[in-house]
């Protein structure tokens, strides 16, 4: 299954991404917010990932920017059983691409993803110190339950405080996405879509 939005295209990851994925991956900062990934992250692990086999009913993609060129890899995200009930999604950005609403944009269209699959409605969450995770949900139309439940992160090696979320009725379209048009090539890729935002 692949999907596009207006800057981004989703796509299941190949064995070929591993050395892309290990490095946009490869970031304590990116990889202590996650569950599941293990850290350090290099290409064994993105492999052993990039090996597994996807369940149809829970589709995970890998996330790139469309530039003017080949695609870059910026993110990931998909849609996996919660530890609670039900299934989640989850998602996470490459730290050069924070604040560029990438988060925002593939969670829309995974949300709608699922609604087209006829899956339950979505459950999320995010560790309570990963405030800016809180804010992608709410602007996918997401609302808090007021619980809080600890959650074992392979990365940090124990548990940490996760706040969890429902899925509400929309998809959160009428949320505005910072950036329009498509990510040219240059080498400063951060500055151009700052430019471009402008």
């Amino acid at each position: 299954m692949f999907a596009r939005t207006e800057r981004l295209l989703l796509r299941p990851g190949w064995l070929e991404d591993a050395p892309a994925l290990a490095k946009a991956i490869g970031e304590e900062a990116v990889v202590r917010n996650l569950a599941t990934a293990p850290w350090p992250y290099d290409e064994t692990q993105a492999r052993e990932f990039l090996g597994q086999p996807i369940d149809p009913d829970q589709p995970r993609f890998l996330i790139f920017a469309r530039t003017g060129g080949a695609p870059r890899l910026v993110g990931g995200c998909g849609i996996s059983p919660s530890p609670e009930d039900g299934l989640e999604m989850g998602y996470w950005i490459a730290r050069p691409y924070w604040g560029l609403g990438f988060a925002t944009e593939a969670g829309r269209q995974l949300v709608r993803i699922a609604r087209a699959m006829n899956l339950p409605k979505l459950s999320a969450g995010h560790f309570v110190d990963n405030p800016a995770s809180g804010a992608v949900l709410r602007k996918l139309g997401f609302q808090p339950t007021g619980k809080v439940a600890q959650r074992y992160s392979l990365a940090r090696g124990g548990n940490a405080a996760c706040a969890l979320f429902e899925e509400g009725d929309g998809d959160g379209s009428d949320a505005v996405t910072p950036m329009r048009g498509r990510v040219t090539i240059e080498e400063d890729f951060r500055e151009d879509i700052r430019l471009m935002a402008a």
